[in-house]
């Protein structure tokens, strides 16, 4: 990937969005959930920290899947028996993702109480 245009580092981005669409019933899930929170923004139009904070916190739970997934998909590839040491990765890892998740349900929360008041 070094020394290689832009474009072409951005095809390879794109390639790994497409896979991942494609393969992670999870992260398909996550997308779904983003295109909700930008109807639910165009809809109530709330002040644009709200746009930045529920934005953000979308796209931070969608970079953490495809992190997990990455590093699950090497994992399983490199070392595809069972060891303790791999469990205890593909935990923390999954503990990352709902760390975000939660976070941003708590940022929806708080927008939702805020403009339903």
């Amino acid at each position: 990937m070094k020394n290689q245009s832009v474009f072409r580092r951005a095809q390879f981005a794109l390639q790994g969005l497409c896979d991942s669409l494609r393969s992670e019933k999870s992260f398909r899930a996550q997308v779904a959930v983003f295109f909700g929170v930008i109807v639910l923004l165009l809809i109530m139009r709330p002040a644009a920290v709200w746009w930045a904070l529920l934005l953000g916190v979308s796209g931070m739970m969608m970079a953490v899947e495809l992190i997990n997934t990455a590093v699950e998909k090497l994992v399983d590839h490199l070392h595809p028996d069972q060891h303790e040491v791999i469990r205890i990765v593909k935990d923390t890892l999954a503990a990352a993702v709902m760390v975000t998740c939660v976070t941003g349900a708590l940022v929806l929360v708080a927008f939702v109480w805020r403009y339903t008041q």
